[in-house]
Formats: structure tokens, C-alpha cells, sequence
């Protein structure tokens, strides 16, 4: 039994949280390198949470720039059991218009220029991605934006690309065709490494435009990004407050879907074989079971 403590990433709109208590920027480090920014501390209702600004204070990493598993480690480093990443996306469906928060379940990864994986020569391992979203998290950020009357949907297809241009029309029609419900250029690797981390990770994705397929609507600019993020931030802000006193004075329980134990069984590397290079770099993210 641990208390919780939560992780967020995402933009400006986030991390700067009035009302936090014992506040403190913090720079960790990490043999993966750099991570985006220093993290930000602070506690409320007795919750500790731990902001990661994803691209940095003033937006200074291009989405294929961050170095991803440089965030996870540091974020495991700082103790946080639970990630919720808030993200901007664009709708590819009729019924998410902008404004509109859905919380996903399912990612199809389609970047190709990022590590995506804390693993490798000298130490192998194989997490499950079947169910990448924690349903645990994904129904208290449901439940707290009921709460906050957020226009909100559950369950949903994220499609992450490479960026940093915006897609094509003819990339937005097949991802639709695919089923997709939003379309963004952060959250993988980022939930593939909270995984490997073994620290449960949820999406509140912030629809801000219809990216370019539909027929009465302007095709997605940063201007426009602007705008809904910033009517979305302060929404964002409250939803997160509502998740905060649903955990507040609560113990943190074993995950049902056993999340905080991915590695269990995931390391295929004999340990004889195993490179003291690589593990050396592992002590955070794997340390429980190396």
C-alpha cells in the first residue's frame, strides 16, 4: 500500500497550477539525458504531484525532439506511481468537435524518429500493449469531468505521428478510415515507456481542430491550436482538481490490470548475459526486478 503520487505532462496550461502547496522546480538527472524541463513539485489535498512540462517552459522541443524516455526515467526517479498526460489532438470524427475531451484507450503509433524503448542489445525485454491506457485512471478522469460538466467521451483511437508538419489530407482520410478518433504527435513513445516503467499512464486528449478532412471547417493552424488551448486550460486545470479529491486521503492499491508489475515476467535476457552497461541505466526504470 503507497499514496499515489501523480505525474502530468502537458503544456503551460497545466503545470502552471495556482493553489499548489510546498511548490518547487527540481532538475532531475538521467542517463538517458535530457529530459524536457525540470519538474515542477507541489502537493494539494495532501496528493503530491509531480508537472513535466513535455516541450519544455516556452514550447522548445519539436514533438520528434523530446527525448521521451529521458522523461519517463526522471518522472519514475521522482517517485510518481500514475501519469496523466494531457495533450492537444485534432479530431477525426464528426462528433469530437473542438473543445471536446476524450479519454483514449487504444493508440496506433505511426512515428518512425524516436527511441521507443528503455531496452535493447544486452538486455531484452516484451511488455504487453494491449491495453495501454489504465482503466483505473481513465475512470477517475472520466468521473471528474462528469463532475466538471467537460463535453467528454470515453473510449477512443489515438494516432500518433511523426510531426512536426500536420497531416496531409489524403494521411487524415486513411486514419479515418481506420477508425481513428484523434490524431497527435506525443503520446508515443510516451505510454510504451510509461509501461516499461511500470507506471500506470492515462490520455485526456484536448481536441483543438478537425485537422484537415472535414469539408466546412478550416484545415488546422497554429493560431488555432493557440485559441482552444487556451480556452481548454483552465478546464484542464479543474478536471484535474476534481481527479486530485478522488484520490486525496485514499491508499494506492495493487493495479487490477497489473500495470505496476509489467516487468514481471517481461526481461528475456538470461542475467548472465545481461550487459552492466545497460543495466546501470536501468536502475530506476527496472531496478524492482534487476
Amino acid at each position: 500500500m503507497t499514496k499515489t503520487v501523480l505525474g502530468v505532462l502537458g503544456g503551460s496550461g497545466v503545470y502552471d497550477f495556482p493553489g499548489l502547496e510546498n511548490e518547487r522546480w527540481e532538475r532531475f538527472e538521467s542517463p538517458w539525458g535530457d529530459a524536457s524541463d525540470a519538474l515542477h513539485f507541489g502537493e494539494l489535498e495532501g496528493v503530491q504531484l509531480v508537472f513535466l512540462p513535455r516541450h519544455g517552459r516556452g514550447h522548445t522541443h519539436s514533438p520528434s525532439s523530446i527525448n521521451y524516455r529521458a522523461n519517463i526515467d526522471v518522472l519514475k526517479r521522482a517517485g510518481v506511481t500514475d501519469i496523466v498526460s494531457v495533450s492537444a489532438v485534432g479530431s477525426l470524427k464528426e462528433e469530437l468537435p473542438p473543445g471536446h475531451f476524450v479519454i483514449v484507450d487504444q493508440f496506433i503509433d505511426r512515428t518512425f524518429a524516436r527511441e521507443k524503448s528503455f531496452f535493447g542489445e544486452g538486455c531484452v525485454a516484451h511488455v504487453s500493449m494491449a491495453d495501454p491506457v489504465n482503466a483505473r485512471l481513465g475512470d477517475l478522469l472520466e468521473a471528474a469531468c462528469r463532475a466538471e460538466e467537460i463535453p467528454h467521451t470515453r473510449g477512443g483511437t489515438y494516432l500518433a505521428m511523426e510531426g512536426p508538419q500536420f497531416s496531409s489530407r489524403a494521411e487524415s482520410e486513411l486514419y479515418r478510415s481506420w477508425g481513428c478518433s484523434v490524431i497527435g504527435m506525443t503520446n508515443m513513445p510516451e505510454a510504451k515507456l510509461a509501461r516499461e516503467a511500470e507506471i500506470c499512464y492515462a490520455t485526456l486528449a484536448m481536441v483543438t481542430d478537425y485537422d484537415c478532412w472535414h469539408p466546412h471547417e478550416d484545415d488546422v493552424d497554429v493560431a488555432q491550436v493557440i485559441q482552444i488551448l487556451t480556452d481548454n486550460a483552465e478546464r484542464s486545470r479543474s478536471m484535474l482538481r476534481q481527479l486530485v479529491s478522488s484520490i486525496a486521503g485514499r491508499d494506492r492499491t495493487p493495479c487490477p490490470q497489473g500495470h505496476d508489475q509489467a516487468l514481471e515476467m517481461a526481461i528475456i535476457t538470461s542475467p548472465d548475459a545481461r550487459d552492466p552497461t545497460l543495466l546501470a541505466k536501468l536502475d530506476a526504470v527496472a531496478g524492482r526486478v534487476l
